[in-house]
C-alpha cells in the first residue's frame, strides 16, 4: 500500500538510548504548535516486548518489521514522524541472529522517506527494560545502519546535541526538505533564518557537523 500523495515522512534511526522517542515527541510538539498536521508512529518492538514480556526470536522479527511499515503507511497526517523503521529491525536481526534476510524489504520501504535523521552517539546510555542490550552494541548498530543506507544509496542527516539543541539540529535538517514539500511557509523553513546552530559533543573524528552544515548550506561555525 502506497502512502497518500503529499505526506512528508521523516524517519528517526539510531542505536539504543540515542533519543529517538524523545526527539519524535519533541518534533511533533514543536511542529504541531506551529500549526502543522503531525503524527508520530511509535516503535512496534517496544509494544511487542511489553505485551510478550520478552524480546522476539529470530522468526518473529519479520512480522514486527512489517507491522512497523504498515503503521507508517496508514498514517494520514501531513507530516509523519516514524520513531524507527523496519530498517532497525533488519539491523538487529543481522547483529543478534546473523540474519540479513530482512534488509531488502526494509530498504525498499525506507526509500519512500523524505528525510532520515540518524541519532548521534553523544547521549549517555540508559537502561530501559527488555529492549536495551547494553552500551557496547551502540557502535556496531550505528555502523550497520550507515552501511545499509549507503548500500541502498539512501542519504541521511546526523543529529547531535542535548535536549533543546538536539531538537534544534533536527529542525535544521527538516528545513532541507521543507521547501521542496511546501510545508513551512515563506522560504520553506521551520526555524527563523537567524537561528543559531548548536553542535555539542561531536563524536565523529571527521566532524560530521561540518559535513551536515555543508549539505544544508549553513556556515560551519
Amino acid at each position: 500500500m502506497a502512502a497518500p500523495v503529499g505526506i512528508v515522512k521523516i524517519a528517526l534511526l539510531g542505536a539504543e538510548s540515542t533519543g529517538k522517542t524523545w526527539l519524535a515527541g519533541a518534533l511533533a510538539q514543536h511542529l504541531g504548535d506551529a500549526g502543522h498536521d503531525v503524527a508520530v508512529v511509535g516503535e512496534v518492538l517496544r509494544e511487542w516486548c511489553v505485551r510478550e514480556g520478552r524480546t522476539p526470536r529470530a522468526d518473529e522479527q519479520l512480522a514486527i518489521a512489517q507491522e512497523q511499515a504498515r503503521r507508517v503507511l496508514q498514517a494520514s497526517a501531513r507530516i509523519v514522524i516514524a520513531d524507527t523503521t523496519p530498517l532497525m529491525t533488519a539491523v538487529y536481526s543481522e547483529l543478534l541472529f546473523a540474519d540479513r534476510s530482512l534488509y531488502a524489504e526494509a530498504l525498499a520501504h525506507h526509500a519512500a522517506y523524505d528525510l532520515t535523521l540518524l541519532m548521534g552517539l553523544d547521549l549517555p546510555w540508559v537502561a530501559d527494560g527488555l529492549q536495551r542490550d547494553g552500551p557496547h552494541v551502540r557502535e556496531p548498530v550505528d555502523a550497520l545502519v550507515r552501511a545499509a543506507l549507503s548500500r541502498a544509496g539512501l542519504g541521511w542527516q546526523m543529529v547531535y546535541g542535548q535536549d533543546g539543541a538536539r531538537l534544534q539540529n533536527a529542525l535544521f535538517a527538516i528545513n532541507s526538505v521543507a521547501g521542496q514539500q511546501g510545508l513551512a511557509g515563506a522560504g520553506g523553513r521551520f526555524l527563523p533564518q537567524n537561528a543559531a546552530w548548536t553542535c555539542e559533543k561531536c563524536s565523529d573524528p571527521d566532524c560530521e557537523h561540518r559535513l551536515f552544515t555543508g549539505r544544508l548550506g549553513l556556515p560551519a561555525g
